[in-house]
């Protein structure tokens, strides 16, 4: 399988020290197959568009937030984590692998977390194979 793509939804606040270094992404380590949505909050994320990320090509979708205790918006990442729990539901009634979404909650204090999360989602993938939905359509 070539690299899988894959697209993270992040939290501005989470990924605000990492983005002073958007130019520099592979150097830091971060994938260059994952595509990077930023978000004002990992709760503003809906489960309408994290499936419309598989419609669209995605192998694999993965949100980052805040930690719970540290989150700006107070429950943010406790709704993503919420909507990324309902879409994995929704995933293995499609009979495709709930392991495909994942909701990643990092400190906000270095980039490794969140690089490492990209690591960690793009090794998995690689494993899965391709999404069945891209196989299809």
């Amino acid at each position: 399988m070539e690299e899988p793509y894959i697209v993270a939804f992040c939290c501005h606040y989470t990924a605000y020290a990492f983005s002073q270094d958007l130019q520099n992404l592979s150097e830091l380590g971060f994938p260059k197959n994952v595509r990077v949505e930023i978000l004002s909050c990992s709760g503003n994320i809906s489960i309408s568009r994290l499936l419309k990320a598989f419609e669209d090509g995605a192998d694999g979708v993965y949100v980052a937030g805040c930690l719970e205790d540290t989150c700006h918006n107070v429950k943010g990442s406790q709704v993503a984590s919420n909507r990324v729990n309902y879409v994995k539901n929704v995933l293995s009634q499609l009979n495709l692998d709930p392991s495909r979404i994942e909701m990643y909650m990092i400190s906000r204090e270095s980039n490794q977390g969140f690089i490492d999360a990209a690591k960690d989602m793009t090794e998995r993938i690689k494993i899965l194979g391709a999404s069945q939905l891209k196989v299809e359509k």
